[in-house]
């Protein structure tokens, strides 16, 4: 059954890994991801943005499948279904829909309004017994329609929104979402440092894992961050071995047009950048 990411978290805070959120968008994503970090005993976040949610029919759905599968699977290892990125409103639906963890993304606010809506929701969640992330600073790139410079968070105000009780937070250091442009100047490690010092025992989330050297994230993982998003570069990983398959001709030879094998080497290239990245992150065998 879904969990919580708050023992997850803490664990791997206090033993210095991350845990991997890896964003899914279909069956075929789900299923890739959870058979992977079962293989590697790693516990694992899928993450949902609200996006992803409506092109899978809601959030209902989306419990459903990720239910569903946990007992068709046999998976044994810990997951939690976060919603990425949510409004207000979204996070209320995901409560209600049965989701495990919540990431209220209220960094668009005035900083007082984000401190009084994560205010509330921690109160809700708590009482459900679900984990709650809240994010200070804009995450760069582009999430759903929604384009951030990559604003570098105010220490000050990490504490402030930390000492509300969330469970997790996202402070943005520099990382973005999608492609790192060429001229990117790299995380801001003195930022990082600064609000690990500030929030303590709190585990940091890194978002926008794609394209950020390992030895980066190994030293945003030795300053306290717990938990990276990965998103983008399984879309990638999908659709170079998609393409790969459809190139050669596959699709035309035998039944290589069923979808079942037409989805095959995409959802294997899924489970290899998976793989890398719990190998990377240390989550493996922390189950």
């Amino acid at each position: 059954m879904l969990v919580s990411a708050k023992e997850m978290l803490e664990k791997a805070k206090a033993g210095h890994y991350a845990v991997g959120q890896f964003n899914i968008n279909n069956l075929e994503w789900t299923k890739a991801i959870l058979q992977t970090a079962e293989e590697l005993k790693s516990p694992v976040i899928l993450g949902v943005s609200e996006g992803a949610g409506k092109y899978m029919c809601g959030f209902k759905t989306v419990v459903g499948m990720v239910n569903g599968m946990l007992e068709g699977l046999g998976i044994t290892v810990p997951v939690a279904l976060h919603l990425d990125h949510g409004t207000y409103e979204g996070a209320y639906k995901c409560i209600e829909a049965g989701f495990s963890s919540i990431m209220f993304d209220g960094s668009h606010y005035p900083i007082e309004e984000n401190i009084a809506k994560t205010r509330e929701l921690v109160a809700v969640c708590r009482e459900k017994g679900l984990s709650l992330e809240a994010e200070v600073g804009a995450i760069g790139g582009e999430e759903d329609g929604v384009i951030g410079g990559g604003e570098v968070a105010d220490p000050n105000e990490c504490k402030m929104v930390a000492d509300l009780g969330v469970t997790m937070l996202a402070a943005g250091i520099g990382n973005i979402h999608g492609k790192y442009p060429a001229n990117w100047k790299g995380l801001r490690f003195d930022t990082l440092a600064a609000i690990s010092e500030k929030v303590g025992e709190m585990p940091l989330v890194l978002h926008g894992g794609t394209g950020i050297p390992a030895d980066m994230i190994k030293k945003a993982i030795s300053l306290g961050v717990s938990k990276i998003n990965v998103n983008t570069e399984c879309q990638l990983a999908f659709a170079a071995a998609t393409r790969k398959y459809i190139e050669a001709g596959k699709d035309l030879e035998g039944k290589g047009f069923d979808p079942r094998k037409l989805l095959a080497p995409g959802a294997e290239a899924i489970k290899e950048t998976v793989r890398e990245k719990i190998a990377l992150f240390g989550s493996a065998n922390k189950a």
